[in-house]
């Protein structure tokens, strides 16, 4: 089946928070909502189609974790990725981020430290720090247009920290991490008795050629010291079911975890969820594939645009996601100007990099998971912006 990547959907009035939180946050309706990490694509048919069948049978009851949401995720871990996992091993939760708070409240007390990598999804140092936890920084080296970790400094400064909090892929540098960087930080996490906490929501949006490596694989130290959150949420645009799940192979961390939750009923989840997760799992693959063909078509677009009209600006090329960090140094405007001019010059919405961590001053993100002909359009708005500044 070939799917449609060009259709336009209008997506006023549907509480979505890329287009009704600008005018909320900003009193502006005027802007190309490139911003928040969701796609512009419709959610997969079989994924609709589902979610009607249930819809259809009139009752929205209590629901129980179908055989079919353990089974189809068993399955995609062994076909994408070789994890060969059990049903014992999975535990939902309603969203990764909320996953991520409860593993600090799970397995942290209040003073404790949590290091994690900026510049990085902002979350990841939000919730530590809003859980009265001390952040721990490991800045990431930006060299030949990639992301690197920095192992010298992580060694020295991982002592004392309980949790390691690990973007795999890399949100918003996209750097798809090796198995041997993964396989060091397994390490020195291990000799130092930290728990690694791994957010792969954007494992399923690797793009060819590059290969994710799940955290848990890479070594027994890993295996062992490791939890693993994962969701079709963001491959197949359905973030707004809050269909996560957490994988962990530690039996004692597992019933630690899953004990955790159950006390406040925080792993029950809901009907649209679980069948969400069995459909997109199930079915997924062409759809995915296609999709991640023309993220990458509009990748090559935006990249080549920029270095054509707009050289000062350079991509930190993905090689998973459909988000951009652009490099705007080049610029040589602060963060507030630079924000300015996307928004005022070129009309358009996109994260500012510094909302990523102080490392990320001079940056911006841009989502590209959009009709090419908004992308188009988009860039040329970005295009006379830059003209009338270098005037």
């Amino acid at each position: 089946m070939k799917y449609d990547f060009n259709e336009i959907i209008d997506r006023k009035n549907t509480d979505s928070v890329k287009v009704e939180a600008l005018a909320q946050n900003l009193g502006r309706t005027d802007l190309i909502p490139l911003w928040v990490a969701d796609m512009d694509f419709r959610t997969p048919p079989f994924i609709m189609d589902a979610i009607r069948q249930r819809l259809e049978h009139g009752i929205l009851g209590y629901t129980i974790k179908s055989k079919s949401w353990y089974s189809s995720i068993v399955s995609w871990m062994k076909e994408r990725y070789g994890w060969d996992i059990t049903p014992e091993m999975l535990t939902y939760t309603p969203g990764i981020v909320a996953g991520l708070g409860l593993s600090i409240q799970c397995f942290t007390q209040a003073g404790d430290k949590v290091m994690i990598q900026p510049p990085v999804y902002h979350p990841f140092f939000l919730l530590t720090e809003r859980n009265h936890r001390e952040v721990v920084w490991n800045p990431l080296i930006l060299k030949d247009g990639q992301y690197h970790m920095d192992f010298k400094h992580l060694e020295q400064n991982i002592k004392g920290c309980k949790l390691f909090l690990l973007c795999s892929p890399h949100n918003p540098g996209g750097r798809v991490w090796s198995r041997e960087e993964l396989k060091e930080v397994a390490r020195i996490c291990s000799e130092n008795n930290v728990i690694v906490v791994a957010d792969e929501i954007h494992a399923d949006l690797t793009l060819p050629p590059n290969v994710h490596h799940t955290f848990a694989t890479i070594s027994e130290e890993a295996r062992l010291n490791s939890i693993v959150f994962m969701s079709p949420s963001k491959a197949f645009n359905i973030p707004g079911l809050s269909s996560s799940f957490c994988i962990i192979e530690n039996e004692k961390l597992q019933t630690q975890f899953q004990s955790y939750i159950s006390a406040s009923e925080l792993d029950g989840g809901h009907a649209f969820a679980f069948i969400s997760v069995a459909a997109a799992y199930s079915n997924g693959t062409e759809w995915l594939d296609q999709m991640l063909a023309y993220v990458q078509g509009n990748i090559d677009y935006l990249d080549t645009f920029l270095k054509e009209y707009i050289p000062q600006i350079k991509t930190i090329r993905p090689q998973a996601s459909y988000l951009v960090f652009l490099d705007c140094r080049e610029l040589e405007l602060s963060q507030k100007e630079l924000v300015q001019f996307f928004q005022d010059g070129a009309h358009l919405a996109l994260n500012p990099g510094d909302m990523f961590g102080k490392e990320g001053t001079g940056f911006m993100r841009i989502n590209v998971a959009t009709p090419r002909s908004i992308l188009e359009r988009a860039l040329q708005q970005l295009k006379d912006a830059y003209g009338a500044l270098a005037k």
